[in-house]
């Protein structure tokens, strides 16, 4: 389909309200008299919409009829919402996400070892309620081929960081060629399977990744043409190494002209990253970002930037007012938390690292996507339809994220469009761009399109999830559909299946190329050969 978001509003209502009168009671679903909203044409008005099929067939304002109908009336009707940041691919994490107003979700920081993605797309094949996807994990990559870490566990995709976190080699240690080579191999075989980019969680390994592994890693993805998501290097950091760390991760997509995504920026200088971000997107590059409304974030407890060498010495900051357990509710001491990063160095926490104030901020800027960064809850292998009030503590994120957009938007009148575009809309046209065929049909209210869709009522649609409570689903949601098929009613989830594949189709032969010892060991080298005819770089000293 065209894109439209430079056609004249006339335009627009003619291209966007038709309806074939052949048609206008053969709807498998009608949703009518919903303000529905698509932020790619920023059409915005009183419509009806016709889905057959598992697609968007009709937008019009005659009335229509089908075999089963829904009156969103004083409701929104928007394209359904896409988190790229979503770690609980779990059944119950997309019970949690589809309330949330979650149709599709993917992970591109964790991810999924290459070496199980074929394994992990088809262990959700017709069982899933939202749509699913996931990058291949740089992390996981290192932790297989430095600590040995495999097992059934790394079917699991992201939450098999609760067991392969327990070493350390995957964070602290600089491979060898050899052990190199096997990491970006690693890599390949995830894209080669259809995965959309790969996931690297950089800042976590700030010592033990060097500048030319990272290059290396953005260059197994752009052989694909596809983008490398980044929890880049130095972040958590002040101000002035948090950019630093996004201008490694941009600065090797531009030499590389491959895509990018800035994960989580919204920490110390995230007004520099986003004017970058945008800049580059002015001049035409596929680079973007991602916030989530939230003052405080979530990690395991032995992360590299939470030593007391950092955190303390460094940052100035205590874990006594910064640090909490999700699960106990308590803030942790230096003793407590030392004592926990002996006994169970993977435990969860929430680290308060941001000024309330900025959660609204964030939710306002343009060219980004609002991403969840969602966490696991125990047990997080629980079948879809578990007690919810019987999950464990886990950040308010997990369950709230979307919920809370809505709310903070409500509450600081943030408009509508900027909301659904950052829910919805921008994760799509840059996923999209890189030909991923299932974002070029999603996050848009226009006809032939895949019918993802949210109602919901802009006045009630909230989160209820906090710090204590983490797990509790948002309400005010009439309808969440996925692919034409209705999977929330009423805030109810439905036993209802209908998730499809986020992925590329997969490829026969690899694109893997290993890097040479010259190039591995570049950082440690004394300079690049010079030329013979050259004769110095400085004028030589004229005698009188």
């Amino acid at each position: 389909m065209a894109k439209t978001s430079l056609l004249t509003t006339t335009t627009l209502v003619a291209g966007l309200l038709t309806v074939s009168a052949a048609f206008a009671q053969d709807y498998d679903l009608v949703i009518n008299n919903g303000r529905v909203i698509d932020p790619e044409t920023l059409f915005d008005d009183i419509a009806n919409v016709g889905i057959k099929d598992g697609r968007i067939v009709a937008i019009s304002q005659d009335a229509l009829t089908g075999s089963e109908t829904m009156d969103a009336t004083g409701h929104i009707v928007a394209p359904g919402f896409i988190d790229t940041h979503f770690h609980f691919q779990m059944p119950v994490g997309y019970s949690l996400g589809l309330r949330d107003g979650l149709t599709s979700s993917m992970d591109f920081e964790m991810g999924c070892a290459g070496s199980y993605m074929a394994q992990w797309y088809e262990d959700r094949a017709g069982v899933t309620q939202a749509n699913y996807g996931c990058a291949v994990s740089h992390e996981f990559a290192r932790a297989m081929v430095i600590d040995g870490s495999d097992g059934d566990y790394m079917r699991d995709g992201p939450l098999a960081a609760y067991d392969t976190r327990v070493n350390t080699g995957w964070s602290a240690t600089r491979p060898t060629l050899e052990q190199g080579n096997a990491i970006l191999e690693e890599l390949d075989k995830g894209l080669q399977a259809g995965a959309p980019g790969v996931g690297s969680t950089v800042g976590y390994m700030r010592s033990g990744v060097s500048s030319r592994e990272m290059f290396e890693v953005q260059k197994v993805a752009a052989r694909y043409g596809r983008p490398t998501g980044a929890h880049t290097r130095y972040t958590l950091g002040n101000d002035t190494a948090e950019n630093n760390g996004a201008q490694e991760l941009v600065a090797n997509a531009l030499a590389l002209g491959a895509p990018a995504i800035v994960l989580h920026f919204n920490n110390d200088g995230w007004q520099l990253a986003h004017e970058m971000i945008i800049k580059l997107q002015e001049q035409g590059h596929n680079i973007w970002g991602e916030v989530y409304p939230y003052a405080a974030g979530s990690t395991t407890i032995n992360a590299e930037f939470l030593v007391p060498e950092s955190w303390i010495d460094e940052f100035g900051r205590r874990y006594e007012d910064t640090m909490l357990d999700p699960v106990t509710g308590e803030f942790y001491t230096l003793e407590t938390y030392k004592e926990t990063v002996a006994s169970e160095p993977a435990r969860p926490i929430v680290i308060f690292k941001q000024p309330k104030e900025n959660e609204a901020k964030w939710l306002t800027l343009k060219g980004v996507t609002m991403a969840s960064d969602a966490v696991g809850a125990m047990p997080y292998d629980a079948p879809w339809d578990y007690p919810l009030d019987q999950l464990g503590g886990t950040h308010p994120r997990t369950a709230g994220a979307r919920g809370a957009t809505i709310r903070l938007g409500r509450e600081n009148n943030i408009p509508m469009m900027q909301l659904m575009s950052i829910l919805s809309y921008n994760a799509a046209k840059h996923l999209g761009a890189i030909g991923l065929k299932s974002m070029q049909e999603r996050g848009r209210i226009q006809t032939g399109m895949v019918a993802d869709i949210v109602v919901f009522d802009p006045e009630l649609f909230t989160d209820n999830s906090t710090y204590e409570q983490g797990s509790i689903p948002s309400t005010g949601m009439k309808a969440v559909i996925v692919n034409g098929q209705v999977t929330v009613r009423d805030d109810v989830l439905l036993p209802v299946f209908a998730g499809q594949p986020i992925r590329f189709d997969p490829e026969d032969k690899p694109r893997f190329e290993p890097i040479s010892e010259e190039a591995w060991n570049a950082e440690f080298s004394t300079g690049m050969p010079l030329p013979s005819d050259f004769t110095g770089a400085f004028p030589q000293k004229v005698e009188n």
